[in-house]
């Protein structure tokens, strides 16, 4: 899938996302966060590949660069629910891609492939601090689900 971005002539071009694509994603999060996830990355990329029963994992490329990837999978039966769903773990824009449109074309050829899979429904955790992500994906059309994610903080041994 390509498709142009409104403020550039470069198209955005969406494919599988692969075990070699770990070295970029690994220095897009450096640059987000300011530190190395490496082992952090090799692990979800791995996850993600090995998972679901097809990968869905997309990138999205500008110019040859990975600008831009969602590491997603397809769970069945999880959570007590019978239906597929995709859990959608890592969406990620390198900070000089974002607002072009590449994490808009990411979702829009996910939800394409998954509903090519008849999965009907995309799960993703937010942090209630990310006000930004949140409208974000908001505007991408999800909602809040309508269960709670509960949480209980273990005492140190």
């Amino acid at each position: 899938m390509d498709s142009e971005r409104p403020d550039s002539d470069s198209p955005i071009r969406i494919r599988i996302l692969t075990a070699a694509d770990e070295r970029r994603l690994v220095q897009i999060d450096q640059r987000l966060t300011g530190r190395s996830r490496a082992e952090w990355y090799r692990r979800r990329l791995a996850r993600a590949l090995r998972e679901s029963d097809v990968n869905v994992s997309l990138g999205a490329e500008v110019d040859g660069c990975l600008a831009g990837a969602v590491l997603c999978t397809v769970q069945y039966g999880e959570f007590g629910v019978a239906d597929p769903v995709a859990v959608l773990d890592t969406l990620i824009v390198d900070p000089g891609f974002q607002k072009q449109g590449v994490g808009a074309a990411l979702l829009e050829q996910l939800q394409k492939n998954l509903a090519g899979l008849r999965v009907e429904r995309v799960r993703t955790e937010v942090d209630w601090t990310e006000r930004e992500l949140m409208g974000f994906l908001a505007q991408a059309g999800f909602t809040p689900a309508p269960r709670l994610v509960l949480e209980h903080r273990l005492a140190p041994a």
